[in-house]
């Protein structure tokens, strides 16, 4: 056998696995090695930027311990947010003043960072989630600054930042009870808000599927509309509490339009339906305007519409009118409603063209059901505000009002 030639086994070689070997754990050594580069280059994080994009430090295995060291300055335990041994530095976000100039450097730098290394995103997730479920870990100045970084960071666009990320971990029910998420929550919508818009905020709450939840923030005993309104205007967030407040206006439309399209589709007894749209009413404590604008448009979604018929569609919007005639009336209790009433109609035959030609004979049944008075047609007529479809509307009256006209001069 020549020396070149390995030893086999009964003439069989033998193929072994190969397997990677895993260089040992040592996050200790990382974090010192990056806390070394804060400390040569005195805090200043462009250079500290430049120092960490040229080092050879495995940023791939050791993210969540680069992102401890950018917010505390150091390497924390294990599921805390207590220091652990080792190096440390004075420049970390937990250490600069609570003010958008302070921190702002450092959502910059985190920003340099992350475009040159975008994988280090779900690790600057990880801390970040880790942090915002540790909240009565921190003292209340250094929540205040981590509301501030998160708020800037989205205001910075951060790359890739879920907001997710940031409001689901503070939903825990400990920290909603103990008032920590609260102050923290509003520290954040104070400093976005400064740069940004309440349309651009309502968006990041929608992608964080908060949108509908904010009520969630506040301790059981503090979660009333009321109180919303109350501790956002107090903050100074009074468009944020006016967006809350047509929220949840929204909200009882649509409450009061479902209940109200059940009822009418299973037939209910008229007065028995009266009575509970009335109740509904004072207990959402709706605008009757409002509510004879959700009345017509319940009942004409009710009506089965044919495509073509013209007569058909007629008939059934006229049935429809005088089946319902007496709720209507229930709620068209003055002029100024039932010129609502008008102007919905109006509206609705000028968004659907089939129904245009049934104007005058809608008009003339709500007349005939005494939905409308005649003083209330001819203001309508004559000095009518909604220009759209106006003209053609009016001209489609016409033959009724002569003879309101002519009824009234023989009176």
């Amino acid at each position: 056998m020549s020396s070149k030639e390995k030893p086999t086994l009964g003439g069989t070689r033998i193929k072994t696995r190969k397997r990677n070997i895993a260089a040992p754990l040592d996050p200790a050594a990382f974090a010192d090695a990056v806390v070394q580069i804060y400390l040569d280059n005195a805090g200043d994080l462009e250079l500290v930027a430049k120092n960490v994009e040229s080092s050879d430090l495995n940023f791939s295995r050791y993210g969540d311990t680069f992102f401890e060291v950018v917010f505390t300055g150091g390497r924390t335990q294990p599921g805390t947010i207590k220091p652990d041994e080792g190096e440390r530095h004075p420049y970390s976000i937990i250490e600069c003043e609570a003010n958008r100039e302070a921190i702002l450097p450092s959502v910059i730098y985190v920003q340099k960072i992350l475009r040159r290394k975008p994988f280090l995103i779900k690790n600057l997730e990880n801390v970040m989630r880790r942090f915002l479920q540790s909240l009565e870990l921190f003292e209340e100045n250094e929540r205040k600054k981590l509301a501030i970084f998160t708020a800037l960071a989205f205001s910075q666009k951060l790359s890739g930042l879920p907001p997710e990320a940031v409001f689901q971990p503070l939903l825990k029910d400990n920290l909603v009870g103990k008032g920590l998420v609260l102050p923290f929550i509003t520290d954040f919508f104070k400093e976005y808000l400064v740069d940004n818009s309440l349309e651009d905020l309502i968006s990041i709450l929608k992608r964080g599927k908060m949108e509908d939840n904010l009520m969630d923030f506040f301790p059981s005993a503090k979660r009333s509309a009321e109180g919303f309104s109350e501790h956002f205007t107090k903050a100074g967030l009074v468009p944020l509490v006016e967006y809350n407040e047509k929220k949840i206006f929204e909200a009882k439309l649509k409450d009061m339009k479902s209940a109200l399209t059940t009822l009418i589709a299973e037939e209910s007894d008229i007065s028995e339906v009266i009575e509970i749209v009335k109740q509904r009413v004072k207990d959402a404590n709706l605008p009757d305007i409002e509510v004879v604008r959700i009345l017509w448009d319940v009942l004409m979604d009710a009506v089965q519409w044919s495509g073509k018929n013209q007569q058909q569609n007629a008939n059934s919007a006229l049935r429809q009118v005088k089946t319902w005639a007496k709720l209507l009336n229930s709620f068209c209790t003055s002029g100024k409603l039932e010129l609502e009433l008008i102007y919905k109609v109006q509206m609705q035959c000028y968004e659907d063209a089939k129904l245009m030609k049934l104007f005058p004979e809608i008009v003339r049944s709500l007349y005939d059901q005494d939905v409308l008075a005649e003083d209330t047609i001819l203001h309508w007529f004559r000095k009518g505000t909604n220009p759209k479809g106006r003209q053609t509307l009016v001209k489609s009256l016409e033959p009724f009002i002569k003879w309101l006209e002519e009824a009234e001069e023989e009176e």
